[in-house]
């Protein structure tokens, strides 16, 4: 929860309006600023300040404690000109939550923190527990020095400009060991524990085991990412409160499907008891993985929990991100945070030089030109499966005659894979022409390389058919000038000379152009690659120089009187 508090009425109208727009993630506090944030930093996790900075700093000078456990401040000045991270930049989220605020404010964000400063990414900020001398390692990589990264297991961390040597080091690992003076170690979630226990088990024995567990088989419990049982055992107290404690989630499955996992220790009673001969192993294995405890029961007697350990690998990630038409403006933010995520990027060249400024120091980047989507695809997949947070780029929306067909036909479910949408060409154009979406549309490529022309015709001749406004793709290159006539003849069979077509080159783009003419009157040859081209339906019309295609409501066609 963000904590809302202001003393002005300005700060009160700037408050508000981050309350409305996050209704269900804040919460106003009222009253004396001193009350009110003693309050918020007692309750909240984060606080938004409409203060000056000099009396949010002594307001919360009592009350700082451990910065991994203070909540994150964000100060924000009486005119709303600037939302400042102020207190917790990582590890209370200060940082994210100021250019939150500032986008919706429409303030400049200011963050001091010296990672964020130079564009790299905070070992506090990687989202996995650090441990050891993070301050003295992160102002190593500051500094230049040379800072080595030894992973036990492949995991898709964000970019760091890690060196193959150094006297300082960042170690993945989540074995129990304690790191050197010039070490921080990073603690994958990477251990899934089963649990097994009897009705009233005690959460004292369920979380004594595993902590005992843990310990003999030199595990680090900062690397449970998950408790699992049966279904049979998702409201038994000791395992929930157990699962509480650790921080983690429990996940439970049903016991047939435990059952069909083969297990080292089956035995009678839980099948008798639950319908499974293994809940421990069964669903510790359920995650897949190594077994690295086996089962094994508490000290109590009588024993009234189990245990297992399994250590899972770490699954890579594949973003499949959408740049947008051209425009920076048009970059959706999600886009450009994925974009700061990777650890590899993919994409054609000259896409890659739209965002190459975007690009984190230590990301590995893979372009190249024309041609080579497929070959892309690959890569990026089998970068992914190497255990690479990786992001495939593509312009527009990256699932629209873009990346993802085969990026998506080439992967299996051993990775993981996250679809950022973009601004396509059709709608960027279509935003230039006027409303020429306004009802059922289609969009379709000219381009026959990959699709025999037969079959492109067809699809012309049924929007045609349809009264469907068409936007075509790839309308026309030196070596494809025939198509888009023939298209576009297809259409007049359907559709009267002065039906309104619209034509926009690099929209979005600086040098972007525009045109409103008829279907009579287009000439194909003033048609490149770089041009979409927009085909209206009877029923569309050039309004003031715009095109509008009306959505069709009843009232637009009933007489006078009756609207």
């Amino acid at each position: 929860m963000i904590g809302l508090i202001s003393a002005t009425a300005a700060g009160a109208a700037a408050r508000d309006r981050l309350a409305a727009a996050w209704p269900d993630r804040t919460r106003v506090y009222d009253g004396p600023a001193g009350e009110a944030v003693r309050a918020a930093f007692a309750e909240c996790d984060r606080l938004v300040c409409f203060l000056a900075t000099g009396a949010t700093v002594r307001l919360l000078a009592p009350l700082l404690g451990d910065k991994a456990a203070d909540p994150g401040v964000v100060c924000v000045d009486e005119g709303g000109r600037f939302a400042v991270s102020l207190v917790g930049g990582h590890g209370g989220g200060a940082n994210e939550l100021a250019y939150e605020v500032a986008e919706l404010l429409g303030a400049e964000p200011v963050v001091t923190t010296a990672t964020d400063a130079a564009g790299l990414a905070g070992l506090d900020t990687l989202g996995l527990p650090a441990e050891g001398a993070v301050a003295a390692v992160s102002r190593a990589l500051l500094d230049g020095e040379p800072v080595a990264f030894e992973a036990e297991s492949a995991w898709p961390l964000p970019p760091v400009p890690f060196a193959g040597q150094g006297s300082y080091v960042v170690r993945l690992t989540d074995r129990a060991v304690q790191p050197g003076p010039r070490e921080v170690l990073l603690r994958p979630p990477s251990l899934v524990v089963g649990v097994g226990a009897s009705k009233g088990a005690p959460v004292e024995e369920v979380l004594g085991l595993i902590e005992e567990a843990l310990r003999e088989a030199g595990l680090s419990v900062r690397s449970v990412a998950e408790l699992a049982t049966v279904d049979a055992k998702s409201a038994e107290p000791g395992i929930v409160a157990a699962a509480e404690r650790l921080g983690v989630p429990l996940v439970t499955y049903p016991a047939g499907e435990l059952a069909a996992v083969a297990v080292p220790n089956p035995s009678d009673a839980p099948l008798a008891a639950v319908g499974t001969p293994s809940v421990a192993e069964a669903a510790a294995l359920r995650a897949g993985g190594e077994l690295l405890v086996p089962k094994r029961k508490s000290d109590a007697s009588p024993a009234m929990a189990t245990c297992a350990v399994v250590r899972r690998p770490g699954r890579g990630r594949l973003a499949v991100v959408g740049l947008g038409p051209g425009a920076r403006d048009l970059l959706t933010p999600r886009a450009a945070a994925e974009l700061r995520r990777a650890s590899v990027l993919v994409g054609l060249d000259q896409y890659v030089d739209q965002i190459r400024d975007l690009i984190r120091p230590g990301t590995r980047v893979l372009e190249s030109g024309l041609g080579a989507e497929e070959e892309r695809a690959r890569t990026a997949v089998a970068e992914a499966r190497e255990g690479h947070a990786v992001a495939l780029i593509g312009s527009g929306d990256a699932g629209v005659y873009a990346m993802a067909s085969p990026a998506l036909a080439e992967a299996s479910d051993d990775i993981d894979v996250v679809g950022v949408p973009g601004v396509t060409a059709a709608l960027a154009a279509g935003a230039v022409l006027g409303a020429p979406l306004g009802h059922d549309h289609v969009s379709i490529s000219l381009s026959d390389l990959h699709t025999p022309w037969e079959v492109i015709e067809r699809r012309v001749r049924a929007a045609a058919e349809a009264d469907i406004v068409v936007t075509f793709y790839n309308p026309r290159s030196r070596g494809r000038d025939w198509q888009l006539p023939k298209a576009l003849a297809v259409l007049a069979d359907h559709r009267e000379p002065g039906t309104p077509v619209g034509v926009v080159r690099n929209a979005s783009r600086p040098d972007e152009s525009a045109r409103v003419t008829t279907l009579a009157g287009l000439d194909p040859a003033t048609v490149d690659m770089m041009t979409v081209v927009t085909v209206g339906n009877t029923a569309t019309r050039n309004i003031a120089g715009r095109m509008v295609t009306p959505r069709g409501y009843r009232w637009q066609h009933a007489p006078e009187g009756a609207r």
